[in-house]
């Protein structure tokens, strides 16, 4: 009945609503003034005198007008706020001053406490009404809002709970803060509690989702509440990072999943200015593989250490296209007057790469570009050579050819003791880097090996996160299969301040941290969308009874090629550099004459499509290549095809 009252009420026009407040308030400030009439002389005897109502008559009509003046009927009294109760105080004091002010002047029967108790009695009842209909529309529309709890009632958490009061979607039943100054107060009517309570309250209150509103806390910091919440039978999610709430990139009310990085609890290291300026301050720069994950990463930090120039080299147009709007885009915004330039071409091509390098005056080539998916590679073989290994000897050729100052191959730590195409191929383009520092000095040659990347293109992340979206299964090659990670930007600057140490052929590793098992990495995102995740081997016998969780983690067998556990280090043998996140590794070379000689039978190799024969050369290579016993090549069929020549790198 209620219910249906204040719907009715609520579809009313904007005028309607407003006659009727002013109605009640005309209403509650003549029932304030002789109730106080009433409380003073203690009688009614003064409802005969004429110069009683005279005084009513003409105090309520100016009170409206003031209320009116102060924005009294502009206030939505679902979302009245503070604001609007500091003019409903102003309002309701000058109507008392008026009251006074005419019973004085005209020598009215009003009796000088009158004033104060009819504000005080008005103040009550017009503040209270408002209060009382704010409650019941709330409670009404609450009814139908997710309840939530927000852990974090600081600054964030308080604007976090003005927005959700405003929208239709959450219902804020308390706050939960490790502060225990704030334990035990309220906080806009909602209570903050200790974190031991949540379970509790999570049953109490029927919570399916809880949302992080610390913002400004350190990775260490979210990761050690992530932890004592993903066992929770809830939904964490978040809202965005300080910096961009203050940037005005997003608002405090944007909720998002989890992070990854609020699961690996890993801050990042300060960088050292002279390093990331070292190659990049006032030169031209070129990126290859620009469009790609680190490669446009790359692009953005480098644009903000001033280059005199930055040159994009991209394959694909799509991501050169959306690349080179962005940072464009970025450059205006920032103020940072730097030219671009969006180059379409393959590292393959010779005669462009030598063009570009020649007309833009290059002195600094970051080497992103590379086929890095494993599996696609293992299949592709011919392809991840000619674009990993011969690609990289064209650009490195150019560069010399060119005089370009500082060359920085991206590697990855697929390049250790691989067992696969594409790590193999890493490999070999640091022994071409290798090779090419040793046969000249005007161009220094360096390459800075690290791990998987949160975030990039066909990293597990994103992948987990759409099969829990489908309901699953979540896939995982092998319960004990691990990986290193590192958040993009982190590897990006990591890179670029490696690049900035190097003397000539230097092997940096950046320092990973602790290697992630994936199956637990699944385990956790799945928790973190408030679901039960159950493991299930493929190939098993089905299950007879019903599955205690709401998404199966399944295991679908090592892909070929694939590790369990990637390294870092080929040898045993790294120094530490001025960063504590860059290592120095001493690796195997070949000298250039042996590897000139290797690629030409590489290459022959390629020509002809023979698959086999190119894996027993990389493996005879000082490259600590195990192959898979399978070959997966899809154009395979264990023939050597003479009569299938390939063209030579940009021909």
């Amino acid at each position: 009945m209620l219910d249906g009252s204040l719907t009715r009420l609520l579809a009313l026009k904007r005028a309607q609503k407003r006659a009727i407040q002013l109605v009640a308030d005309s209403a509650i400030l003549v029932f304030s003034f002789l109730l106080a009439m009433f409380l003073r002389l203690e009688g009614d005897d003064y409802l005969t005198h004429g110069g009683v109502w005279l005084a009513i008559g003409l105090t309520v009509p100016v009170s409206l007008l003031i209320f009116v003046r102060l924005g009294f009927y502009r206030a939505v009294i679902r979302y009245i706020s503070m604001r609007a109760v500091r003019a409903i105080m102003i309002g309701v004091f000058a109507s008392a001053v008026i009251l006074f002010a005419v019973s004085q002047l005209l020598s009215l029967p009003v009796p000088r406490s009158v004033p104060a108790i009819y504000g005080l009695t008005a103040l009550c009842l017009i503040g209270g009404t408002r209060m009382v209909m704010r409650r019941l529309f709330r409670n009404s529309a609450g009814a139908k809002r997710i309840p939530v709890i927000i852990y974090g009632a600081g600054d964030s958490g308080r604007q976090l709970l003005s927005s959700l009061e405003q929208g239709p979607e959450y219902r804020v039943v308390a706050f939960v803060d490790d502060a225990v100054e704030l334990q035990g107060t309220d906080i806009g009517g909602t209570r903050v509690h200790a974190p031991g309570t949540v379970a509790d309250l999570i049953e109490r209150h029927g919570i399916e989702t809880i949302l992080l509103a610390v913002p400004s806390a350190s990775r260490a910091e979210r990761r050690v509440i992530v932890e004592r919440l993903e066992m929770l039978p809830v939904r964490v999610q978040t809202i965005p990072g300080i910096a961009d709430i203050v940037s005005g990139k997003a608002k405090v009310n944007e909720l998002r999943d989890v992070a990854i990085e609020d699961l690996l609890g890993r801050d990042p290291v300060p960088a050292l200015q002279a390093l990331m300026a070292s190659n990049i301050r006032g030169k031209v720069v070129m990126v290859t593989g620009a469009g790609g994950s680190i490669g446009s990463e790359l692009c953005r930090q480098i644009l903000r250490q001033s280059p005199a120039q930055l040159v994009l080299w991209e394959l694909s147009e799509l991501a050169l296209y959306t690349l080179d709007m962005e940072l464009r885009e970025t450059a205006e915004a920032e103020g940072i007057d730097v030219p671009i330039v969006p180059l379409i071409g393959s590292v393959q091509n010779p005669g462009r790469m030598s063009a570009a390098l020649e007309r833009f005056g290059v002195q600094t080539i970051y080497h992103a570009a590379a086929y890095k998916h494993v599996p696609l590679v293992e299949q592709n073989v011919v392809e991840g050579l000619r674009n990993n290994v011969f690609g990289t000897k064209v650009v490195a050729d150019a560069a010399i050819d060119a005089r370009v100052e500082a060359f920085i191959l991206v590697s990855t730590d697929k390049a250790v003791r691989p067992t696969n195409i594409m790590g193999a191929s890493k490999r070999l383009a640091e022994l071409v880097c290798q090779a090419a520092a040793e046969r000249q000095s005007a161009t220094t040659f360096s390459m800075v090996r690290f791990g998987n990347v949160l975030g990039s293109s066909g990293s597990v992340i994103p992948r987990f996160r759409k099969q829990i979206e489908r309901g699953g299964p979540v896939t995982v090659t092998d319960p004990e299969i691990t990986r290193y990670f590192m958040t993009i930007p982190e590897a990006a600057q990591l890179v670029i301040q490696a690049g900035g140490m190097a003397s000539g052929g230097d092997v940096f590793v950046l320092d990973m941290g602790e290697p992630i098992r994936i199956a637990d990495l699944a385990d956790r995102i799945v928790r973190l969308c408030g679901l039960r995740p159950y493991r299930v081997i493929e190939g098993a016998d089905a299950q007879t009874d019903p599955p205690d969780g709401d998404i199966a983690i399944t295991f679908t067998g090592l892909r070929p090629g694939e590790k369990l556990y990637e390294e870092l280090l080929i040898g045993a043998e790294s120094a530490a550099t001025l960063h504590p996140r860059i290592m120095t590794a001493h690796e195997a070379t070949l000298a250039p004459a042996a590897l000139d000689a290797l690629l030409d039978r590489l290459l022959a190799a390629c020509q002809t499509y023979d698959i086999a024969a190119l894996r027993r050369l990389i493996a005879e290579a000082p490259t600590g290549y195990e192959p898979d016993a399978r070959i997966v090549d899809l154009l395979w069929d264990g023939e050597v095809h003479h009569a299938r020549p390939m063209l030579r790198a940009g021909e």
